[in-house]
């Protein structure tokens, strides 16, 4: 029997962290989008340097291509740059007997849901929602706070712009900011 996990929350939280950790020791197929070339482009690699091999992709559909039947997991990080069709690939594999662990942004930097996010929690097995700590105040941080120029990123600034502790912080709701809303 196949099972959806989906782990997700704000830049910082130890997503990718969970994610390699749930699946040390297992036979695993990961994957992670192309775009996400910060530290590596053969591996998910978290913030604090922890790895796993992976195989980079343009789409979710080219996940189907890779699975050859030898894995009992399939591990997706940054899942949120992926378009609604994850959730389909992964009811797929996990119809198939797969075990799938993704990890990724619920919300951007806006504070609003990265589109296939809602229907992939919704439609996994099981979910945990991580928290970091907010830089300005060290309440739970759910939000996910972009700078440009050390100022708060205006709303109609690209919603996607990769990069790591050089553009993003972890922020509770009441520090987090968004310029021109």
């Amino acid at each position: 029997m196949g099972h959806i996990e989906t782990i997700y929350g704000c830049m910082f939280a130890g997503k990718t962290t969970e994610l390699i950790r749930r699946v040390e020791g297992k036979n695993v197929l990961a994957f992670k989008p192309k775009l996400d070339n910060r530290y590596s482009t053969s591996h998910i690699v978290s913030h604090n340097g922890e790895t796993l091999k992976a195989v980079l992709i343009d789409t979710a559909e080219e996940i189907l291509d890779h699975v050859n039947g030898k894995a009992e997991y399939i591990a997706i990080d940054e899942v949120h740059f992926f378009d609604i069709m994850i959730g389909s690939v992964c009811r797929k594999l996990a119809n198939q007997g797969y075990r799938i662990i993704c990890a990724g942004l619920d919300l951007d930097f806006r504070g609003e849901p990265f589109p296939p996010m809602p229907y992939l929690v919704a439609i996994s097995h099981s979910v945990t929602h991580l928290r970091a700590k907010c830089v300005c105040c060290g309440k739970p941080a759910t939000r996910t706070q972009r700078l440009i120029n050390g100022q708060p990123a205006h709303v109609d600034d690209p919603v996607i712009m990769v990069g790591a502790d050089d553009l993003y912080e972890p922020r509770c709701v009441d520090c987090h900011e968004v310029r021109g809303v």
